[in-house]
């Protein structure tokens, strides 16, 4: 069977403050909404604008970041993947399922609170780093603690 690929680029608003949690083994897992916003015209020759809410996932080091430096309006840039679960809901007994994209890489976007719009930067490529404002983050500065699938609590 031949391989697929699962890759996601995303830029947009967050949508409310991140909720930053702390799982049994010590590992920092943030949770927020990302808005993405298309512009298209209608039947009647409109601009209308159609927003799609996505939920977003980091962990460890970029959990921190997420924690100490985004809120809700950020304008980001991240890379990742999709991924969806599902569980039983425990009071009516029925499987429910989340879509979720699971974060590799955070880029702060433009300026905000406590910052110069030029640390932000513009959209990030894969190898932008910001070592001094943690603007961004990839998923391979954690290759050498041997993180595994295992070790995402759900």
């Amino acid at each position: 069977m031949a391989k697929g690929v699962n890759k996601v680029f995303l830029l947009g608003n967050v949508g409310k403050d991140p909720e930053i949690r702390t799982t049994a083994n010590g590992m920092t897992v943030a949770t927020f909404s990302l808005a993405t916003a298309e512009r298209a015209k209608d039947a009647q020759g409109n601009w209308t604008d159609k927003t799609e809410w996505h939920n977003l996932v980091t962990f460890q080091r970029t959990a921190e970041i997420v924690r100490d430096y985004v809120k809700k309006g950020t304008q980001i840039f991240v890379e990742g993947k999709i991924q969806t679960r599902s569980w039983d809901d425990k009071e009516s007994g029925q499987k429910k399922y989340r879509t979720e994209i699971l974060v590799n890489e955070l880029s702060l976007l433009g300026g905000g609170a406590g910052r110069s719009g030029s640390e932000g930067g513009s959209a990030a490529s894969s190898g932008a780093r910001s070592s001094s404002t943690g603007a961004a983050v990839a998923a391979g500065d954690y290759a050498d603690q041997g993180i595994t699938d295992e070790d995402i609590p759900f």
